[in-house]
């Protein structure tokens, strides 16, 4: 996978990522997707191309346990969210919608850079300054649901839960 970098402090809270404010949007996550990140960055919907990556510190969807914020990140188009760490639930339930969450070291990539994710190979290469970060390596039970577009998706397509 390859995109381009949005950089994103710590602490990124499911408010930032889907707005209180536009709660009301719920039931139409394709519009509510077009303001992903608004009380972030409010330019990031208009800017960001499908394929390209949210990068941020720590604690990154700390707050709600609400869905919408890791579904309206994938609808946007995002390719992953690449953070030195997670809110639990928010990791949770990124997994669980099939939206690729990665924990590396966030700290030298810029805003704008071009990276390029490798899964199985587990790094993430910095292609605008040569940098090649290991990511934490994901379960393979993890793999498998993201490879099948999430828990429903899998049980769907394997009538139950498999590891394998």
């Amino acid at each position: 996978m390859k995109g381009k970098a949005f950089k994103f402090g710590n602490d990124i809270s499911t408010d930032h990522i889907a707005p209180g404010r536009l709660f009301h949007l719920r039931s139409n996550l394709p519009e509510f997707a077009k303001h992903v990140l608004e009380d972030a960055d409010p330019e990031f919907a208009s800017k960001m191309t499908p394929g390209d990556f949210v990068v941020a510190g720590k604690n990154f969807g700390l707050g709600s346990s609400r869905e919408h914020a890791p579904q309206i990140i994938k609808i946007a188009g995002v390719g992953a969210v690449i953070a030195k760490s997670f809110a639990r639930i928010f990791y949770r339930n990124a997994i669980n919608i099939g939206l690729l969450a990665i924990e590396a070291d966030t700290d030298n990539i810029n805003a704008g850079d071009e990276l390029e994710l490798d899964i199985e190979k587990g790094k993430l290469t910095d292609l605008t300054n040569g940098s090649v970060i290991p990511i934490a390596p994901l379960p393979p039970v993890m793999v498998k649901m993201l490879e099948d577009g999430g828990l429903v998706e899998h049980i769907k397509k394997h009538g139950s839960f498999k590891l394998t």
